[in-house]
């Protein structure tokens, strides 16, 4: 409410229209409410029944994963011990093998001057209660003497998101990135330690079309069944949504060999894409594995601000939020819902600090354990946060607007 203003030789006084009658007192002052319960009510953040959420950081924890400048390792390409994650540790997945959440997480040298020319490998790390954990000292995944080097070298292997078939067999896909072009790279386990290499996802599809053009960021669907995440087929097929300007599917019979979703034209098939005026009006790039509910394929992403005027002022320009979307069950190319405002956004100093000052709570990994939905996601590209989602007491989802600290 404007105050009125009034000039006097020696200073300046504010008069408060509120200052006389009682009725103009009652009207202020309801006034005064309803523009509180306004500003309350344009705050808070909404979940739709379709969504996750929210998810609540643990007090006290994060980051879960921060660099260790003591971890050695001796690395096939140099030939010699190389420092592998002394300047950076981020950008998760995550797993459940025998009663333990798993996280494999990029980390990064300090063999260049910034993110993308040092190189990444994968680390492991495992955890009986998903919030305090204990790390192998080697990288389960890094680039080597084999068939994958022309793919991986010297940029490394970045960005996992990991699942696992009913079977048993973990498969991973991430960014290998030669610093010329970043491709989906697929690779299996059985322990989520020692990984078989398939080579780059779209290498066969087409006659090898889509083979050569930059593509990363996989979310392959899957469901809880038993009590347990696993990967699903949808109408017998495995499906996959990818990319990060635009959000593609990909299908597969195998997990290794993919095919990309083409419209009439030939090319790609565009699900999703930015949206002007939103938190992700500059990119939607695809994170964890896509869940399967009775509602639909819920899509958890990460949204890009647009630092100038196509973006969302409410938040950070160049920040990444995290999104969800809301696809068809039976049509998992049909768009039903989106969020219009992200469900977890850079708050905490640690998601705005790091190599990426804009903010960021980059989400890539999320693990079904112990009645909880675990989700790990980067922070500021240098460490590793953990958020909490519980069916049973949901938390609040991050506000509109405010610090959070």
């Amino acid at each position: 409410m404007a105050l009125k203003h009034t000039n006097t030789r020696e200073h300046q006084v504010w008069k408060n229209p509120c200052n006389g009658s009682h009725l103009l007192k009652f009207i202020c002052v309801i006034t005064l409410f309803l523009c509180a319960r306004l500003a309350t009510a344009q705050d808070k953040n909404v979940l739709p029944s379709w969504a996750l959420g929210g998810f609540a950081r643990p007090v006290g924890i994060n980051p879960i994963i921060s660099p260790n400048p003591g971890s050695r390792f001796f690395d096939p390409m140099h030939k010699k011990l190389v420092y592998w994650e002394a300047n950076d540790t981020f950008n998760p997945a995550a797993a459940v093998k025998n009663g333990k959440i798993i996280v494999l997480y990029r980390s990064e040298d300090k063999s260049g001057k910034e993110i993308g020319m040092r190189t990444s490998r994968l680390g492991y790390a495992e955890s009986t209660d998903g919030l305090h954990f204990t790390r192998k000292t080697k990288p389960v995944l890094f680039p080597g003497e084999d068939a994958q080097k022309e793919y991986e070298w010297p940029g490394g292997c970045e960005d996992p998101r990991v699942a696992v078939t009913a079977n048993g067999t973990y498969v991973v896909f991430y960014t290998q990135w030669n610093r010329k072009t970043p491709r989906l790279g697929v690779a299996t386990s059985k322990d989520l330690i020692h990984w078989k290499k398939h080579g780059p996802i779209f290498q066969s599809a087409y006659k090898g079309r889509f083979f050569s053009i930059a593509h990363k960021s996989a979310s392959i669907v899957t469901r809880v069944s038993k009590d347990k995440q696993v990967i699903a087929k949808v109408n017998g097929k495995y499906f996959m949504y990818w990319g990060e300007t635009h959000v593609y599917g990909a299908t597969s019979a195998n997990l290794v060999d993919w095919t990309p979703l083409v419209d009439e034209k030939g090319e790609l098939k565009i699900l999703a894409s930015t949206r002007p005026g939103y938190f992700d009006s500059d990119l939607t790039e695809c994170g964890p594995p896509a869940i399967l509910t009775d509602k639909g394929i819920i899509l958890l992403y990460n949204g890009k601000n647009h630092p100038g005027e196509g973006g969302d002022r409410r938040f950070n320009g160049n920040s990444y939020c995290a999104g969800q979307m809301l696809f068809s069950k039976t049509d998992p190319t049909k768009l039903l819902d989106r969020l219009d405002v992200p469900f977890l956004r850079p708050m905490q100093s640690f998601e705005k600090s790091g190599q990426y000052v804009n903010g960021t709570v980059f989400i890539e990994g999320m693990a079904w354990f112990k009645q909880k939905w675990y989700l790990y996601y980067g922070c500021a590209d240098s460490r590793v946060g953990v958020a909490i989602y519980d069916p049973a007491k949901p938390a609040e989802p991050d506000p509109i607007s405010g610090n959070g600290e």
